[in-house]
């Protein structure tokens, strides 16, 4: 009997784990059904989640549903907002809510969230993305209470871990967020009345009008929370808060009404001690406040009373007083003593834009320097309105000997300032600033300042407002910033625009400085960008510093300044008009000495885009082109005989592209153009490779001696290449015609074609023209072409030299043979000329055969059959001697005689 009461027994075990093992795999897709259609079919939503796990055994002898990735998104006005998202959302539920129908509530006992995001959305047409419940049509046979929810809570705890609560306003500007946040609850919350314990910790932020109130500040919750659903009554029982440090105790209740909730809290400090205040500052500013020694009291209580609905708030009083109050970290040497607070927030109507704050008294002492506050701030919640004065006189190095405030902060410096003032928010968002009305003083000496927009911290010496109705006086403005010096003056038009709407600095000033060096504004960049193209147009991969123009500023600012370093120029007697806005930098009529002359500049810098960019007007008077072209690099790349000139320049250029971040040029996105003049200038043959070279291949030529002086050059430069404008040199009186391009990287492509005359190409040519008795034919020019490739520093050049002069030969020798000279010396001039003019019109191939066929006759010994004369005879040995001795001194390259 035992072993078949064992044996039943054992297989109705079996029986029951093969249905804890069985149920939740039938039952799997039911529990996807019911929460994902019955949810969706009720909400003007999407709600979604990767998985729906079903266990029997996790919460025996409830079942335990796991749901993963779950999202709630959001259809119109809010499409594609997410309202709530969770990692992971558990459930646990008697095993009889699996077997109930889709129709019937179900009962769902624990609730534990974790890693959850509510984001609560209210636009400015009042619209709310949480209302995405559907209205239902109620039918005769279907009575409100019959169409009940579908889900009861019916719980005894809940958990919500790491997760994140955020409710935005967007028409008021209003933000609360709440992250980090756990909380939880223990209770019998099925019984008509009951008690909740809960805990909750959390970071709290609270932002209006892009002003924060509270940032991140710490707050801790232990609540025990009386339950009446009856009456929908929730009564704080016995409860304790941390803001930060600063400990509250309160009590009261909410009530939910059906039009509103009715509210009834008290609050204050457990005690008095001034620590209190302390507290309520942010952990990081007041740590180990244990062992601070203090003096006096502080004290914060308030209360929350009256109704919440569509229109109103809570009317509320909350008071935070202390008198003659002290206290002093144990590792600093100085105290902050005589620390009066008399502060009320209040709202009487329980209109949320009556909303008021009054700082009746709020000043303290540190050593003997004193500072004062008292303020009426109106309409906090609405148009907010100020009023308030301020005097004192306190030295900033002192704040840091008395309080902890972060080393990086540096605080040093004098402030003294005696300010009253009034405005309205409306008025400085709609720079309404004559509805403002401030007036006093204000000034600070030896103060530094940083920025994330500037290389080095900014020395001020010395600074002082005036502040008028309108307007602000910069009465002094004195400081350094690197090795840059700067005194400015002016008046501001937007301090408090500046000040509370994040807008730019506005205004006119004077600048002036000793020493202005633009790598002192040079800043971290950390971006990455492409690496620069071939062509230059892209942009270097950043890390390295860069110039910003400060977005900040939108000015005018009259500059003077005795030296202005840049890259590696030095100018002097600086002055002209700077306009600054949307970090872009515009000059206006700009003048400086520079290489021992006059610069002139008009033009804009950007900063703004991922390349900074430039394009600029620069008139150059009287440069000194030694110092000019070795100053400046992009003169280097303009001409070939760069390092060979001196003398002075005039030179106009108009030129637009990058900036590297070292605000030099970018060679290679650059275009424009340049017209120069050049004055009393010489030329060193033993700089420019060039010239070498062209005196090596041309005997009759000395560089030294081509006549520079009123040269003027136009160029073009874009995509790399410089294309020059022919124009015309002179050497004696030879003709020198240049016209051609190179490009940035110095590979030349350029031609001169020289008019020689004759008499420069040696003695042999001379004497035949002293024969032929016409010193006229010592005139005529022969053209010579020079082409010239290669770079900069290693030129090559080739001219058709030895074939014009073949030409020049053959035609005097054949003149001679017919004594041409006999027949007018006109002619035999005339002659050559033209045969020089053909030749340049003709084909190459014609002009060799040309050639060919005169030195054939001369070198060949032609002979007149129709002459016998032995004189005739001689004569004709004579020329040909004569022909072979010119082309063969020529053809070896024979010293060139200098006959003028």
């Amino acid at each position: 009997m035992k072993k078949k009461v064992l044996k039943i027994t054992g297989i109705t075990l079996l029986i029951l784990l093969a249905i804890i093992i069985a149920v939740p795999l039938f039952l799997q897709g039911k529990i996807e059904e019911i929460i994902k259609n019955k949810v969706n079919n009720s909400i003007n939503a999407t709600l979604d989640f990767d998985d729906a796990n079903l266990s029997l055994l996790k919460s025996f002898p409830n079942a335990n549903v796991e749901l993963t990735k779950l999202s709630l998104v959001n259809k119109a006005p809010f499409e594609g907002d997410t309202l709530f998202a969770s990692s992971e959302i558990e459930l646990a539920m008697s095993i009889k809510e699996l077997f109930k129908s889709a129709d019937e509530p179900i009962v769902i006992k624990t609730l534990n969230i974790d890693g959850a995001k509510l984001h609560i959305k209210a636009d400015a047409e009042g619209n709310a993305n949480y209302d995405i419940a559907k209205e239902s049509e109620p039918t005769p046979s279907t009575t409100s209470e019959e169409s009940s929810d579908n889900f009861t809570l019916n719980m005894n705890s809940y958990a919500i871990t790491n997760s994140e609560i955020i409710y935005e306003d967007l028409g008021s500007g209003m933000k609360l967020e709440i992250s980090e946040m756990n909380h939880s609850g223990t209770g019998d919350l099925s019984l008509e009345k009951s008690e909740l314990k809960t805990l909750t910790d959390a970071l709290v932020s609270f932002e209006m009008d892009s002003t924060k109130y509270l940032n991140k500040n710490k707050i801790n919750l232990d609540a025990l929370i009386g339950i009446d659903l009856s009456e929908n009554k929730y009564s704080f029982l016995e409860n304790k808060a941390m803001i930060n440090q600063l400990p509250l105790v309160f009590d009261g209740f909410v009530k939910v009404n059906e039009d509103n909730q009715e509210v009834d809290i008290t609050f204050k400090t457990p005690s008095s001690d001034f620590k209190n205040f302390l507290a309520v500052i942010p952990e990081a500013y007041a740590s180990n406040i244990e062992n601070v020694q203090t003096t006096g009291n502080f004290e914060v209580k308030g209360e929350f009373k009256g109704v919440v609905d569509d229109g109103h708030i809570p009317a509320f009083k909350i008071a935070i007083n202390s008198e003659n109050a002290s206290f002093k970290y144990p590792d600093l040497p100085k105290s902050v003593r005589n620390v009066y607070i008399d502060t009320e927030i209040n709202n009487e109507t329980g209109i949320t834009e009556d909303t008021y704050v009054n700082i009746n008294k709020l000043s303290f002492l540190i050593d003997e320097d004193k500072f004062n506050l008292n303020a009426k701030i109106r309409e906090l919640m609405g148009n907010t309105k100020v009023n308030a004065h301020m005097d004192g006189r306190i030295n900033l190095a002192n704040i840091s000997q008395a309080y902890p405030v972060p080393e990086d902060y540096n605080l040093k410096g004098i402030l003294n300032a005696d300010v009253t003032t009034a405005f309205d928010m409306a008025s400085v968002e709609k720079k309404q600033y004559q509805n403002t009305k401030t007036s006093g003083k204000a000034s600070v000496s030896g103060f530094e300042y940083a920025s994330e927009e500037l290389k080095n911290p900014v020395a001020i010496n010395t600074a002082a407002v005036t502040f008028n109705p309108n307007t602000v006086t910069l009465d002094s403005f004195k400081g350094k910033t690197g090795s840059t010096d700067f005194d400015a003056k002016g008046t501001l038009t937007n301090l408090l625009g500046f000040m509370f709407n994040n807008e730019n600095i506005e205004g006119n000033f004077t600048l002036a400085s000793n020493q202005f060096a633009l790598n002192d504004f040079m800043v971290e960049e950390t971006e990455e960008a492409s690496e620069t193209s071939e062509n230059g147009t892209g942009s270097t991969t950043t890390g390295e510093e860069r110039i910003k123009i400060p977005s900040f500023l939108d000015c005018t600012v009259e500059a003077s300044a005795n030296t202005v370093v840049y890259d590696n120029l030095n100018l002097k007697n600086v002055k002209g008009t700077l306009l600054i806005k949307d970090e872009t930098a515009t000059v206006k009529n700009l003048t400086s000495d520079l290489f021992g002359g006059t610069l002139g500049m008009s033009g804009s810098v950007s900063t703004k885009q991922e390349n900074s960019t430039f394009d600029i007007d620069l008139g150059m008077s009287n440069f000194n082109i030694g110092e000019s072209f070795a100053g400046l690099e992009l003169f280097k790349v303009l001409t070939p005989l760069a390092s060979a000139l001196q003398g002075k320049l005039n030179s106009d250029i108009k030129i637009a592209g990058n900036l590297k971040d070292d605000f030099t040029p970018n060679l290679a996105t650059i275009s424009g153009n340049l017209l120069a003049e050049l004055l009393s200038p010489t030329l060193d043959a033993q700089k420019a490779p060039l010239v070498s070279s062209l005196d090596s291949k041309l005997n009759f030529l000395d560089t030294k001696e081509i006549n520079l002086d009123g040269l003027k050059t136009a160029l073009s430069f874009d995509n790399g290449s410089v294309k020059v404008k022919p124009f015309t040199l002179k050497y004696k009186d030879i003709n020198i015609n240049v016209d051609g391009s190179h490009t940035f990287d110095k590979q030349m492509q350029y031609k001169a074609t020289l008019d020689v005359p004759a008499k420069y190409l040696g003695s042999e040519v001379n004497k035949l023209i002293s024969q032929m008795n016409d010193e006229s034919l010592g005139e005529v020019t022969v053209p010579v072409t020079a082409n010239i490739g290669g770079s900069f520093t290693n030129p090559s050049v080739s001219t058709d030299l030895t074939s014009s002069v073949k030409t020049l030969t053959s035609k005097l020798v054949e003149m001679q043979k017919n004594k041409l000279v006999n027949q007018g010396k006109d002619k035999a001039k005339d002659l050559l000329s033209d045969v020089f003019k053909k030749n340049e019109s003709d084909s190459t191939t014609s002009k060799s055969d040309g050639v060919k066929e005169a030195i054939g006759n001369i070198l060949g010994g032609k002979k007149d059959t129709t002459s016998t004369d032995s004189t005739k005879t001689e004569k004709e040995d004579e020329v040909k001697n004569a022909a072979k001795s010119i082309l063969g001194g020529l053809l070896k390259k024979k010293k060139k005689d200098t006959v003028n």
